[in-house]
């Protein structure tokens, strides 16, 4: 067996230990929204919003330092 099938695999099974252990709705408030949802479900788009965040602050360092890079020195 190799690595890569591995880890997906543990990873999958982690992610299914996760979902049956919080399957409990909560109710989320934000200013005016009310909204119902499993836990695992917002911990999952919470996770997701946070690598879509960080994706896109890694992506727009990387734009600086190439920029960087071509500017002549004085």
């Amino acid at each position: 067996m190799n690595y890569k099938l591995f880890t997906t695999v543990f990873l999958l099974a982690l992610a299914i230990i996760f979902i049956v252990q919080n399957a409990a709705v909560v109710e989320l408030r934000f200013l005016f929204w009310k909204l119902a949802m499993s836990r695992a479900l917002m911990f999952s788009l919470l996770v997701l919003i946070g690598i879509g965040i960080g994706w896109l602050i890694r992506g727009h360092m990387l734009h600086q330092a190439r920029n960087h890079e071509r500017k002549p020195d004085r």
